[in-house]
């Protein structure tokens, strides 16, 4: 029969299975009832002698005229080689980005940082699986990381918007090696402008930062900021730190690459009072953690809320905990110690890395040669 919408409302239902009835107009199409009464239209056809099915869609949320034209837009495709059932099942397949997300887990997030890890698990948390989560990796288009980028951007969180298209980007780079899609729809979306922190404490404020410290509850968590303070170290490598990195006799702290940014191990020479305080710490711990958390199994996860209550009441604002690194440098650099050797104690792997530091260092030296100047002209103790 020729179907039309009043046929197909009034065919009956099977008293099992399922019936179909045939369309005269187009070949292979049909519709499709079930003893529940539900009725859908059908396109049979055959690729290479085998026979397939195509479900178009239920009536009535598809009229007859509608199915009918979709059923002979599909015989167009598959005169000319297509096959869309087979193509239905690979997209209904076909990877998700949370099926990236999952597969990053276990194939390359096991090799960053610690620390690195559990900043993109927030970021993967917060903004990319909620987003883009069930979306197909192959439907990905640059606008939808750019709507992204900004709707974040507009959150009052700039910076943080940048450091999600940089996992973004490495996420679809290692979907094209992995062939899941052939481009990567980050490049070209622009970052938001960033300048660098240029905190660092005064000689006022570390002498309160002192003080403070020897008041605070936890003097594990002041610890931590001592040593932070000392050695200039990043804030994971010194709570993740283990006994067994430091020789406090020879006063070497030997940073393994796991732990390091640049993945690569760093040897830091400690200075007296560094040394004094690990000897004092290791005495009292029990732990092969400096910064043991609960259990002991476990290093001390962050220290946010005692840097918070140490800055409060030292008066300190606009502080953050990785300032305490800038601090450190900006000391060397105010006592005349060179940018290489700055950016050999920091841990740096390129020069430009500790040129922010190089005005201070010019300071100490039109320091010392104003000094000098002074001694040969005789004016010394004018």
């Amino acid at each position: 029969m020729n179907l039309t919408d009043p046929i197909v409302r009034k065919l009956p239902s099977p008293d099992k299975g399922s019936k179909i009835a045939w369309d005269t107009a187009v070949k292979g199409f049909g519709i499709r009832t079930t003893t529940a009464g539900a009725k859908s239209f059908i396109l049979n056809y055959r690729i290479r002698g085998i026979e397939r099915r195509y479900t178009i869609g239920s009536f009535p949320d598809w009229p007859t005229t509608a199915a009918r034209e979709e059923a002979k837009r599909l015989k167009r495709i598959i005169d000319q080689g297509g096959d869309p059932a087979l193509e239905r099942r690979e997209d209904r397949a076909a990877p998700t980005v949370g099926d990236l997300i999952e597969r990053y887990r276990k194939e390359h997030a096991l090799r960053k940082r610690e620390s690195s890890r559990i900043e993109d698990e927030g970021l993967l948390r917060q903004w990319i699986t909620p987003e883009l989560g069930n979306r197909k990796v192959a439907d990905i288009r640059r606008a939808d990381i750019e709507r992204l980028h900004r709707k974040i951007s507009e959150r009052g969180a700039p910076v943080r918007a940048n450091r999600v298209l940089i996992l973004l980007s490495r996420l679809f780079t290692l979907s094209m090696r992995w062939e899941w899609r052939g481009d990567n729809p980050v490049k070209g979306v622009e970052r938001n402008p960033e300048e660098p922190r240029d905190r660092y404490l005064s000689g006022d404020e570390m002498q309160r930062l002192a003080a403070a410290l020897a008041g605070l509850r936890s003097q594990q968590a002041a610890n931590a900021m001592r040593l932070l303070l000392l050695t200039g170290a990043r804030r994971m490598e010194v709570l993740a730190a283990t006994w067994n990195q430091f020789d406090l006799d020879t006063g070497v702290w030997t940073k393994p690459s796991s732990h390091t940014k640049t993945k690569k191990i760093h040897r830091v020479p400690l200075s007296g009072p560094a040394i004094q305080l690990l000897t004092a710490m290791k005495a009292a711990g029990r732990s092969a953690y400096l910064f043991p958390g609960r259990g002991g199994d476990r290093h001390l996860g962050d220290i946010k809320k005692s840097w918070q209550t140490v800055c409060q009441a030292a008066g300190i604002t606009d502080a953050h905990v990785h300032d305490l690194r800038h601090s450190f440098a900006a000391t060397l650099a105010s006592g005349g110690q060179s940018l290489p050797i700055i950016g050999a104690l920091l841990g740096h792997t390129q020069p430009s890395t500790t040129q922010r530091y190089a005005h201070l260092v010019d300071e100490a030296l039109r320091d010392a040669t104003e000094k000098a100047g002074a001694v040969i002209t005789g004016n010394a103790n004018r």
